[in-house]
């Protein structure tokens, strides 16, 4: 597959500490003086905007413990959004779509870091295929409803074969 669909975990594990300390310091300052009128929380999102160019008013920076923890919160704010990708291949959906079918983002990862949160990066490959493919929908990728009423899925395969555009 190539690069420009692959997740840019190096600029992430490059900007991963400072994010990381910011939140931490963030924190430390509410426990220790609150933060009702939320300057200290706009400081935040304006520094963590410089240094990543992202809306960071998308992220849980009030009360991230309660989700998946701050590690996680400042891995997603770290990593490059994807971009537009032109001509991608049959080949390279395929690929994409069966990453998210199975769960499996660990392969050819080169270091600990990249290990530690390749499987967060489910969120990531959905706007990936959401800014570049006009009949991605989320919903293929959940369970559905048959006419006869029971459940099932789609499988790797079906999903291309709805979102397909060419």
């Amino acid at each position: 597959m190539r690069k420009e669909l692959e997740p840019d975990m190096e600029t992430a594990e490059k900007l991963y500490s400072q994010i990381i300390e910011l939140i931490e310091e963030y924190t430390g300052y509410c426990d220790e003086n609150g933060d009702e009128d939320n300057v200290e929380y706009k400081k935040l999102e304006n520094k963590l905007h410089e240094i990543t160019g992202k809306d960071i008013s998308k992220y849980n920076l009030w009360e991230y413990w309660e989700e998946e923890g701050v590690e996680v919160l400042s891995f997603k704010i770290s990593l490059p959004e994807p971009g537009i990708v032109k001509n991608i291949t049959k080949d390279e959906l395929t690929e994409v779509v069966k990453k998210l079918k199975v769960g499996i983002f660990e392969r050819n990862c080169k270091n600990e870091f990249m290990k530690e949160f390749a499987c967060h990066l489910d969120e990531y490959y959905h706007k990936l295929l959401k800014i570049n493919i006009e009949e991605y929908e989320m919903e293929y990728f959940q369970r559905q409803k048959g006419e006869d009423g029971k459940y099932f899925e789609y499988n790797t395969e079906e999903i291309v074969k709805k979102i397909w555009n060419k």
